[in-house]
């Protein structure tokens, strides 16, 4: 493939996105012989069965690993948090993973994290000025 075009996009079409991450299991696929991506989530729902936060993840090769964890204000602080991160470690045990990993914000919530026995393996300063993303790991 001599004659590409390279595109810059802060809107990427389904097509783009899953081609490219399909590529890149079938590359990993073939170098070690495994393919077990699965997404995870743990959904909070209210009483009319919405999604109001929840997390989103996935695990690959032994590792689950924590990409997006919202809830709203009128349910933090209530164990909720809690009771998700447990569900999604839980789950993460269960399809085989030996460690998870995650990063959060400074001013979000390292000392949750902290609480459930994460650990930081590494902060990177960010903006605004003061800020750091922090890189966090667990074993499972």
């Amino acid at each position: 493939m001599s004659n590409v075009n390279l595109e810059l996009t802060d809107a990427p079409d389904a097509e783009s996105m899953a081609v490219i991450g399909a590529g890149l299991r079938a590359f990993n696929t073939e170098a070690v012989g495994v393919n077990d991506y699965r997404p995870l989530a743990v959904v909070v729902k209210d009483e009319a069965g919405k999604a109001v936060g929840g997390v989103l993840g996935r695990t690959y090769l032994g590792l689950m690993f924590l990409e997006t964890f919202f809830l709203p204000n009128a349910v933090r602080g209530s164990g909720v948090g809690s009771k998700v991160l447990a569900m999604a470690e839980e789950e993460g045990r269960r399809r085989g993973c030996k460690s998870a990993v995650l990063y959060t914000i400074s001013f979000q919530a390292p000392e949750f994290y902290k609480k459930h026995g994460w650990r930081a393996f590494g902060e990177i300063p960010c903006d605004p000025p003061g800020t750091h993303r922090v890189f966090m790991t667990k074993p499972l």
